[in-house]
Parts: structure tokens; sequence; C-alpha cells
């Protein structure tokens, strides 16, 4: 006897229909980084449909064995860039997830994984509180006893290494008469400050103020990869709320996990009347800051030596298709020399909190980014998430690489520092 349906109270009508979309050709297989790693139908996205496909009509039950078919999924929508039908994936796990979250058979590590994101993303004072102790726990004599203890160290090597200070907005030259609006995001300044102060710098130098609107949170993107869509829509009404009162031009992000996040909102909050149509005019205000950026004259750019390779993070180029602006900006900086990777869209396996949830995976597609990066002999790995800056970062020792990883908009800005006259 089966289960009561996932569907049942729960699915957005839109799933069913998603899902026909699916006409199970397999242009997807070899775009699965899950899929070539294991070669399990099941670990695949045309499998993975036909799993959800399952749930929702009745025919399964959210077995833990079926729902650990779909929590190794990466998310990365790299099928959807494959998709000859133009199938929604990343839209269908997020509604089935949301699904099984909102129904009687959640398994109990996906409660405490939304339990741990509910705790922390909707309170910023919570989230510096624990950034704070994780700078204290970086420089404190506990660590070296730590990484002795096997069953410790995996942990702790996957913690993110945090500059002594987060963001701190830097001065800004006066008589700029434009403006943007800029996304902070929950852990982005913790952890890349230098990359905002980038992007500050740059976004000032083509004549934009940068504003970081009071009351900005979490975008929401770990949440709704989790499942948990209720906070996931809070998030979203805030930071609308939060972003439209100022008049900018655009909602700049660095972060493409959470640009293609707030490029959903319209989607995410279709059914809310209070919102359906601000949000569709946050995420259309919404750009990412390479793409942001492609589209204006740079001006003058000095040289930044060195062989780079890019790696393309999953939701830039898959979910928000953008490709050309990141290799558009570093083949304009002189002295830069991009040497493409065999597979420069596969995903590095960091996926928000994937390196947590599924550790094992998340090491064994590190090693082949890696193998990827060092067959370019670049010593510096450009990109444009936080997520891959630090799983990229993580993977160089293992290999005795001395290189660097950063973010496009850090190149951009040392191309233009280097042009300016020297008091």
């Amino acid at each position: 006897m089966h289960d009561t349906p996932v569907s049942s109270a729960h699915v957005a009508p839109s799933l069913a229909g998603d899902i026909a979309r699916c006409v199970h050709c397999g242009f997807c297989l070899q775009a699965c980084p899950t899929y070539l790693d294991l070669g399990t139908e099941t670990d695949s996205p045309r499998g993975r449909i036909a799993l959800i496909d399952a749930l929702t009509v009745g025919r399964a039950d959210p077995t833990p064995a079926l729902l650990g078919h779909l929590d190794l999924c990466l998310q990365c929508r790299a099928c959807e860039s494959a998709c000859p039908s133009g199938v929604p994936f990343g839209r269908i796990m997020e509604g089935a997830r949301a699904a099984v979250m909102e129904g009687p058979a959640r398994p109990r590590s996906w409660r405490l994984r939304a339990a741990v994101l509910r705790a922390l993303l909707p309170h910023p004072a919570r989230v510096n509180a624990v950034m704070r102790l994780l700078r204290l726990y970086e420089r404190s004599p506990l660590r070296p006893l730590v990484r002795r203890i096997p069953a410790l160290r995996d942990a702790d090597a996957g913690l993110p290494a945090l500059p002594r200070s987060p963001f701190q907005l830097p001065p800004q030259p006066a008589g700029l008469t434009r403006s943007v609006a800029m996304l902070t995001g929950c852990v982005m300044g913790h952890m890349y400050p230098r990359t905002h102060a980038a992007t500050v710098r740059v976004l000032n130098r083509l004549g934009y103020r940068v504003i970081l609107p009071e009351g900005q949170t979490c975008c929401g993107a770990l949440s709704l990869h989790a499942g948990d869509r209720r906070l996931t829509r809070s998030l979203a009404r805030r930071n609308i709320d939060a972003f439209l009162v100022s008049a900018c031009e655009a909602v700049i992000v660095n972060s493409a996990g959470c640009g293609s996040t707030m490029k959903e909102y319209g989607d995410l909050l279709a059914d809310d009347a209070a919102y359906a149509a601000r949000a569709a005019e946050f995420a259309a205000a919404t750009r990412d800051v390479l793409e942001f950026v492609a589209d204006h004259e740079l001006g003058p750019l000095g040289a930044v030596p060195g062989a780079v390779t890019y790696q393309d993070s999953c939701h830039l180029v898959h979910a928000q298709r953008v490709t050309r602006a990141p290799r558009a900006i570093l083949a304009a900086i002189p002295g830069l020399e991009l040497r493409e990777m065999t597979a420069p869209d596969r995903c590095c396996g960091s996926a928000g909190l994937y390196s947590l949830a599924q550790p094992a995976m998340s090491r064994r597609l590190l090693e082949q980014k890696m193998d990827d990066v060092a067959a370019t002999g670049a010593l510096t790995v450009a990109t444009a998430n936080p997520g891959c800056m630090s799983q990229i970062e993580a993977g160089m020792p293992s290999r005795n690489m001395r290189g660097r990883v950063t973010h496009v908009i850090e190149l951009l800005d040392a191309a233009m520092q280097a042009a300016e006259p020297r008091a």
C-alpha cells in the first residue's frame, strides 16, 4: 500500500507540466556530474525526473533510498543547458524537495538542515556571531589538535578560510550621479570581503555609486535548494522591500548562486498577490556584476600578467546563461592569458551545502576539477561564486598547487588600478 502521493497537498500545480516536458532523450546524461561519476540512471536528471514523477502520482513511496538519489543531485542545472526540450530541471527539483519537506516523510537529515538554516539565515547577528567564532577557532591552538583526529579532519578541511575582518563599504568618490544597489549576502562579506571591495571600486570607476540597502538579507538560495520554500519566500519578500525603495539602475550581485535565485523571485512569488508584480520587477533589475560590467566601456586597463583559467560557476552559466561576459572581461585585460579547461562548466562539487551533505561525492568532483585545472598549467583560477572559490582553494593543497583563486571582478579591479597614474 502506497503512502499518500507527495503531490496531493504539497506540489506546485506547475510541477506536473514541467515533468511532462521531459521526453527522456538522454541528452542530459553526459552533462550530469553524478551520472558521469556513478553511471546509474537513478542518479541522472532523466532518472530523477522519473522518480519525482512516480512520487507525485503515488507510484513510489518517499523511501530513504529514493530520496537519497534526489539528495545526491547537485542542482547545478547543467542538464538544462544540454536539454533540447527546455525542461526546467532546477524548478522540478526545488519543487520536489519542497513537496517532501512539506509532507510527512521528510528525512531527519533534511529536517536538521532546514532547522539550521532557519536558525541562521534570517538573523544577520547570528551569522556574524558564528563567523566570529570561526575566526577565533582558525587562530586558536585547538585547530591543530582537531586536524589530528580522523573523524574531525574532513569537517575541519571543509571550513572556509576567513579574513580577519568582514567587508566594510570603502569610501566612494564624490560626484557620482548614477547608482546601483548591491547584495552583500549572508556569508560573502565574511568569506571574501576583498571581492565586495573590488566590486565597489570597479563600479565606482564606471560612474556608479554603490548603495547597500538596509534591511537586505540572505538571498534564499540555500533554503530553496534544501526544500524550505516558506523560508525562501520570506527572505525574498524582505529583499524586495529593502531594494525597491532605492531608485537604482540595477541590483548587482557578485555571487552567481545568489543571483540566479534572485532572478527567479518572480516565479517564486508568482502566486503572492501582494508581491508578484514587485518580485517580477526585482528579478528584472537583478544583474550579475560581470554581466553588468561587460555592457560598459571599461576604459584604460593596465597589465595583469600571467596565465588564468576560468571556472564557469554553475548558476552563472547554466541558470543565468552568462558565458560571454566573464571571458570578454578577461580577454580585455592586457598581459592576461586565458587558458580554457577541458570542462570549465562541470560542477566543482561545492553546490552550496552539498560539500557538507554529500562530502564523498563532493570530494570526487573536486578531484576531477583539480585534474582539469592542473592540465591548463595556469597558476590563477578565476570564477564568479564564493562556493567555487572556497572549494577550489580547498583542493589546491592536496595537489601542492601554489596558485590562487580569485573572482573575475578582482582581476578587472587590478587591471583598472594598474592603469591609474601613480601619485
